[in-house]
C-alpha cells in the first residue's frame, strides 16, 4: 500500500499516527498550564530549543502541536505555529518578523481588519504600499530596496477579488522578498499556496478549516521555500541556535506567540481538530451550493451585481478556475437601485443575518455598515465596496430551501 494518502485519509488519521496515550484516536485535551521535569536538565533543553517537549503552554501544548501538525499537513509545508484567533496570527506575524523602516507591499484588498492592524504599524514606522493585487505589474512597481514582505489574500473578502498568485510568488522570489499569502477564503483544501510560492500560509482556523462556529483559531504555516537565512530582521541570538530552515517560524513562536500571548486554549484546538476531519465534505457541498445561489442571485431582475469566481463574467474566472480546485462559498451582491439592502436582509428567514463566515450555516451581512464601517467610505469606495454590498456566506443546507428564502426576500 502507498505511503502517501489522500487529503481527507491524511487528516482523518493525523492524531492516530501521533501515538496518543491509551490508543486515543484524538488527541487528548492538555489542560495543564505547565509541566514538570523530574532532571532539570530536560527542562533547560526545552528553553534551549535543544530538544522537543514542553515548559509552560502560553507557546506549546501536546493537544496544539497535534493540530499544529495537521494544519502542517493540510499545507504540505515544514512547520506550524497556532494561534487564538486569525488575527492573533497575523498580527504576531508582524511583532516576529518587521522593524520600523520596513516597507510592505499589500493588497487594497485586504480584510478590514487586516488592513487596520497594518495601519497601527505604519503608525510605528513601517511603510505600507496598498495595491491592486490582481495583477503582479501593480506590485512591481511600488517595489523599494527596503521591501520586506508582499501579503495578498487568495480570494478577497468581500469583493472576491482574486491575487495574481502565481507572478506575484515568481516576483517575491526573484527579488528574495518574504511572500505571505492569507489561504482563509479557499482553505488547502481548494488551494495550497505553497505552490505559487508563498513562503509564509495564513489560516483563520474559525473558519472553513473549522467549520463550526464552535471555536477561534488561526495559524501559520512555514512552507520551507523562504530562505531565513537571508532575511534582515532575523535576531542574532536567533541565528546562532536555530537551523536555518527554522528561523522563521521559531522567531514566529517565541516573538510572535510566546511574547504577544495570543495562545489557542487547548479546548479551542480540539473543537478545530476534530471539525476539520469532514472539511472536504463540506467545501464540497458548500462550493455546490455557492454555485447555484450565485446562478440564481444573477437571474433575478432586482439583482444589480454577483461578485462571485465561479461565475463566467468574472474578472478572475479564468484564474480562479486555473488555480483552485473550486470557487469557495464567499460571494457579495448588490440589489438595484430603490431596493433597499436592509429591509431585504431583514425579511429572510432561514438565512442568518451574522458577521461569521466559512460555516456551515448560510450568513448574510450588509458590509459597509459593520465589518469595513470604520475605513470609512472613501476607503470603501477604493476597496471597490458598494454602500449597499451585501456579503453570503454559503452554508450546507438544502439549496432549494436556499433559493426560495432568498426568492421570498427580494420578492
Amino acid at each position: 500500500m502507498s505511503n502517501k494518502k489522500g487529503f481527507t485519509s491524511t487528516i482523518l488519521h493525523s492524531d492516530r499516527n501521533l501515538k496518543p496515550e491509551f490508543g486515543a484516536l484524538h488527541q487528548p485535551v492538555h489542560t495543564s498550564v505547565t509541566w514538570g521535569y523530574e532532571d532539570v536538565k530536560g527542562l533547560l533543553d526545552v528553553f534551549q530549543n535543544k530538544a522537543g517537549g514542553f515548559a509552560y503552554s502560553r507557546q506549546g501544548n501536546p493537544t496544539v502541536i497535534a493540530l499544529e501538525h495537521k494544519i502542517t499537513q493540510m499545507e504540505q509545508g515544514m512547520a506550524t505555529v497556532a494561534f487564538s484567533t486569525g488575527m492573533a496570527a497575523i498580527t504576531s506575524v508582524m511583532l516576529a518578523l518587521v522593524k520600523a523602516g520596513d516597507h510592505i507591499i499589500a493588497s487594497k484588498f485586504l480584510f478590514g481588519n487586516t488592513r487596520n492592524i497594518l495601519h497601527t504599524f505604519s503608525d510605528m514606522g513601517v511603510e505600507i504600499s496598498y495595491v491592486d493585487a490582481t495583477s503582479v505589474e501593480n506590485v512591481e512597481a511600488v517595489y523599494k530596496e527596503n521591501t520586506r514582505i508582499v501579503f495578498v489574500e487568495t480570494i478577497a473578502n468581500p469583493g472576491t477579488q482574486i491575487a495574481d498568485l502565481e507572478r506575484i510568488g515568481s516576483f517575491s522570489r526573484e527579488k528574495s522578498i518574504l511572500y505571505i499569502v492569507d489561504n482563509t477564503m479557499s482553505s488547502p483544501y481548494l488551494f495550497r499556496p505553497v505552490l505559487v510560492g508563498a513562503g509564509l500560509v495564513i489560516n483563520s482556523l474559525t473558519k472553513y478549516i473549522g467549520g463550526h462556529g464552535d471555536a477561534l483559531g488561526g495559524s501559520v504555516t512555514d512552507t520551507g521555500l523562504f530562505r531565513w537565512s537571508d532575511y534582515a530582521n532575523i535576531t542574532e541570538t536567533m541565528r546562532l541556535q536555530i537551523k536555518p530552515e527554522l528561523l522563521g517560524i521559531t522567531q514566529i513562536r517565541k516573538r510572535g506567540l510566546r511574547d504577544g500571548g495570543g495562545t489557542l486554549s487547548p479546548e479551542a484546538a480540539h473543537s478545530i481538530s476534530v471539525g476539520s476531519e469532514t472539511i472536504a465534505l463540506r467545501l464540497d457541498r458548500i462550493c455546490s451550493n455557492a454555485m447555484r445561489v450565485a446562478l440564481f442571485l444573477q437571474s433575478l431582475s432586482g439583482v444589480k451585481e454577483v461578485n462571485y469566481p465561479g461565475l463566467v463574467g468574472h474578472p478572475e474566472h479564468t484564474l480562479a478556475s486555473k488555480l483552485f480546485k473550486s470557487y469557495g462559498g464567499l460571494m457579495s451582491f448588490v440589489l438595484e437601485e430603490g431596493i433597499d439592502s436592509i429591509t431585504f436582509l431583514n425579511k429572510l428567514q432561514l438565512i442568518i443575518k451574522s458577521s461569521n463566515l466559512g460555516e456551515n450555516r448560510t450568513l448574510a451581512i450588509p458590509v459597509a455598515q459593520t465589518i469595513f464601517h470604520e475605513l470609512g467610505a472613501a476607503r470603501r469606495a477604493e476597496m471597490g465596496i458598494d454602500e449597499s454590498l451585501i456579503r453570503l456566506s454559503v452554508g450546507i443546507e438544502d439549496i432549494q430551501d436556499l433559493l426560495d428564502d432568498l426568492g421570498q426576500a427580494l420578492a
